[in-house]
């Protein structure tokens, strides 16, 4: 690794419940962080807000957290790589900034119908051989529409060429720069349900069959770009912006993912798998997500995903909502003390995801006896976690034509509830297949970081950020396979007597 006089990277890690500024040196090791928890409104059944001006504030404030707490001047940073809750939609005006709307984000349902009606016109093929995504309120698309359909005034000033569109990647660069810079990284622009992942451009088809001006629309990058460069006056010193990806295709390269069939699983707010599908888009036949894994110095490598919205989400739902336990942490001891009970909990709470995109389906706990505690049910709702996971894997294998007898990969996993020990071995009897834990535990911060590393000159390749890569724990399966595929089975059950069409 070349010398450097600044080799410290900054990664901006902006996601669904907070925004964290993490401060790495040139070799991937943490040496601080600032952090602000986000709010989140929701003003109706289905509906998940953000107010964009509290996210660009938080990213300024957690930033001068970092640099300060690690005692290093702005001018010490050689790179800045963002990463960022994906889909999440914001519109603003060109001239002050201002938002017309709050962040509708990624978890928002309110597009369902709009989603259903383009189904029934027969745009559901052509929006996923162009995109790699299934009509879903999840995707950016519909969300944008949504705002220039009942945002008063909002169309009439999109197509005068008012109005700007970006993902919370976008939304930050604008203002970084102070207004200069109206860009996005591919990853980012591959979920907006807009961009065509064959031909990495926006598809006019798309933009008009949900009347959206391109005008609104910002520059495509490479994963690794000079992005922007940061007004002096926010830190002290400008810095230059080198590196942006979605936060699961962050993890995926802070997880060294660099060679096809390579799979990562994030355990965040939702749960996100990915796997690397090579230089070819891979359509899937499974209904999970073809997407673009990273691009860089112009070729792409691709990924299958499968989403889940409700992982670590549902263990903050056991905390805050059912009270089951004062702290995420203690669900680990109950999940050990919990019987092995048949109860299933399916939390559809925002619908379902991959493989099934019901945005309707409401979460259920079933199978409960008189004897069922707490204990239980904090045990099936970790438990949801890994039956979900053993979902998409299944499904990802089909689409990459992984033979039933060939040797399982490992499946890399980070995220918020990877520290639970109960939780990861669960995850290996169920699906089947090692898990190992990262050792470095801020993946996709570092997977930011990384990127802006390697467009510095810092890395020279992805091999050597490959060789950064160290595990924190491996875990192999325990159950034989007529107890996990019976155990799997009674999952599958509970899913069918969610489902809104059964």
């Amino acid at each position: 690794m070349p010398a450097n006089d600044a080799p410290f990277l900054l990664a901006i890690d902006q996601g669904t419940t907070s925004t964290r500024a993490i401060l790495f040196d040139a070799k991937g090791a943490q040496l601080s962080v600032g952090q602000k928890p986000l709010n989140q409104s929701y003003p109706q059944d289905g509906w998940v807000e953000h107010a964009p001006e509290e996210i660009w504030a938080a990213t300024v404030e957690v930033t001068r957290q970092a640099l300060e707490a690690a005692g290093i001047s702005a001018s010490k940073v050689t790179a800045i790589g963002i990463t960022n809750q994906r889909e999440t939609t914001v519109v603003w005006e060109k001239e002050t900034g201002r938002p017309i709307y709050p962040a509708i984000v990624w978890q928002d349902r309110r597009t369902a119908e709009k989603c259903r009606e383009l189904e029934k016109g027969g745009a559901a093929d052509s929006v996923q051989q162009k995109t790699g995504l299934l009509l879903d309120p999840y995707f950016s698309g519909t969300k944008l529409a949504w705002i220039l359909d009942h945002v008063e005034g909002a169309r009439a000033k999109a197509e005068a060429g008012k109005l700007a569109f970006g993902t919370i990647d976008s939304w930050l660069i604008w203002h970084l720069s102070g207004g200069k810079r109206h860009v996005t990284d591919a990853t980012n622009a591959s979920r907006t349900m807009l961009f065509n992942i064959r031909t990495q451009s926006w598809d006019d088809d798309i933009l008009k069959l949900l009347n959206i001006p391109r005008s609104m629309l910002p520059e495509v990058l490479d994963c690794g770009a000079s992005f922007a460069t940061t007004e002096k006056s926010l830190f002290g010193s400008e810095i230059p912006v080198l590196g942006v990806a979605g936060d699961q295709q962050a993890a995926t390269v802070g997880q060294a993912c660099f060679q096809t069939g390579m799979a990562k699983s994030t355990y965040g707010t939702g749960c996100f798998a990915l796997v690397n599908s090579g230089s070819d888009p891979v359509i899937s036949k499974n209904r999970l997500l073809g997407t673009v894994g990273y691009r860089l110095s112009g070729e792409v490598t691709y990924a299958i995903e499968g989403s889940i919205f409700m992982a670590g989400a549902t263990v903050q739902w056991m905390r805050d909502g059912l009270k089951a336990f004062s702290q995420s942490p203690d669900s680990e001891e109950m999940a050990r003390r919990a019987s092995d009970s048949q109860v299933y909990m399916v939390p559809a709470f925002t619908g379902l995801g991959a493989p099934y995109w019901d945005p309707d389906a409401r979460g259920a706990i079933l199978g409960m006896t008189q004897d069922t505690g707490l204990d239980d049910i904090v045990r099936a709702g970790l438990e949801s976690v890994c039956y979900q996971t053993r979902e998409l894997v299944e499904a990802m294998d089909r689409d990459m034509n992984v033979s039933a007898d060939a040797m399982p990969q490992p499946l890399r996993v980070d995220g918020g509830m990877v520290g639970n020990e109960w939780f990861l071995q669960s995850l290996a009897d169920i699906l089947g297949r090692p898990v190992e834990r990262a050792a470095t535990a801020e993946t996709t911060a570092l997977g930011a970081a990384y990127l802006a590393g390697m467009q510095a000159g810092l890395f020279a390749s992805t091999d050597d950020i490959a060789k950064t890569w160290k595990s924190g724990g491996a875990y192999h399966p325990k159950w034989d396979a007529s107890l996990r595929d019976q155990k799997f089975a009674g999952w599958k059950n509970a899913v069918q007597r969610v489902l809104s069409g059964v």
